[in-house]
């Protein structure tokens, strides 16, 4: 619970996983409405293929866009893991010396 009050654990990634779901299933609805509208009376072709597009690609893009901000939070996790290892390897090298009684 202290990580996630001083904002060490991120909470991001798991929203994001969540808008991920949401934002394909938006697309497939989307593009079956898409898709089905072109059927009616005023209807074309290129509401059909439209549909059937972001019925297809929708999801990916929204994949492509999800990984996108989760490859931000990896980042920071990787450089936190790297400052801390540096920080080891500092301590070990210089270790701390006693200071002289004043």
């Amino acid at each position: 619970m202290q990580e996630f009050f001083s904002f060490r654990k991120m909470i991001t990634p798991t929203i994001i996983r969540f808008i991920f779901w949401i934002g394909s299933g938006l697309m497939v609805i989307g593009g079956l409405v898409a898709f089905f509208s072109s059927l009616g009376r005023y209807g074309d072709a290129a509401g059909a293929i439209v549909g059937l597009l972001t019925i297809l690609v929708g999801p990916v893009v929204v994949r492509i866009i999800c990984e996108q901000v989760i490859l931000f939070f990896r980042i920071n996790e990787t450089l936190s893991e790297i400052r801390s290892d540096l920080q080891d390897v500092k301590s070990r090298l210089n270790p701390p010396q006693a200071q002289p009684p004043l």
